[in-house]
């Protein structure tokens, strides 16, 4: 289905596609998802299921979170993987917990260059999930504060109002991305910095060979043997099985027990309750 004969759906359908490593960027999907009425939205998660076909959609999102002062890499493959676009129109968004980086710029370029029209954008600081950083008492637990979440409240009704408008058949302008002064003289690491930084992986007793690290890991980096084994080749260090593990049995050399953040906390789900 083309980007035009799906407009003239009554309600026309969008896909936004995400990657959440602790389910703060998927509170955030699912708060637009809910909160936008010219387009219903589709979530779909690009650690568990593959590429999607874009043919009936004649809208896509793109969300992560910030890994290193930029995308992760799984969201980069992805988008490569897709099948190449001819304008469709696409917005991007992100979350982090310390410092943005360049995150939004990245997917803004990555989506224009499979064929997108980008039309918004915004960023989203949200709690801290990155182990070290909670462990070391900078978790953020109180973001987005009142000025951010009014923010990206604006943000979301602005998306509506604009996707109404391409909806009518109204021509919308390329979307510049404002990503502010001290985040555009920052650099993203290289993706492997995370593998680096993480570290050697190690499981203890309290392991019960539930399986739910090598079902978490986006990367395909865990295996059980019968307890997880770790490869460290394919991982990219997102600390997803670290943050997951139920009984607290994997740690690296540097943190042990400390630090997990596996799930948003209650007050963020209260203010992006829908």
């Amino acid at each position: 289905m083309s980007v035009v004969n799906s407009y003239n759906l009554k309600v026309p359908k969008g896909i936004i596609c995400y990657y959440s490593g602790s389910g703060n960027t998927r509170l955030a999907c699912q708060y637009i998802q809910n909160k936008v009425q010219s387009v219903k939205f589709d979530l779909f998660n690009i650690a568990r299921s593959g590429v999607p076909d874009l043919d009936g959609y004649a809208v896509a999102g793109f969300a992560t979170f910030t890994d290193f002062w930029g995308p992760p890499h799984l969201m980069q493959s992805f988008i490569e993987k897709l099948s190449p676009q001819n304008g469709k129109p696409a917005f991007v968004f992100n979350t982090y917990g310390a410092v943005n980086g360049k995150t939004l710029l990245m997917l803004g370029k990555w989506a224009s260059a499979a064929g997108f029209k980008l039309v918004a954008g915004h960023t989203l600081h949200t709690p801290e999930s990155y182990p070290p950083m909670v462990a070391g008492g900078h978790g953020n637990e109180d973001h987005p504060d009142q000025k951010e979440l009014k923010k990206f409240q604006e943000f979301v009704s602005g998306l509506d109002r604009t996707l109404g408008l391409i909806k009518e058949g109204k021509e919308i302008k390329v979307a510049k991305l404002n990503i502010g002064l001290l985040n555009s003289l920052l650099f993203a690491f290289p993706r492997t910095q995370s593998r680096k930084d993480m570290g050697l992986k190690y499981v203890d007793d309290s392991c019960d060979e539930c399986g739910i690290c090598e079902k978490i890991c986006p990367y395909g980096a865990v295996k059980l043997n019968p307890k997880p084994v770790f490869d460290m080749h394919k991982c990219y260090g997102c600390w997803s099985c670290y943050n997951h593990c139920p009984k607290k049995a994997i740690y690296t050399r540097k943190f042990r027990g400390v630090g997990h953040y596996p799930k948003p906390n209650d007050l963020l789900k209260e203010k992006l309750k829908a």
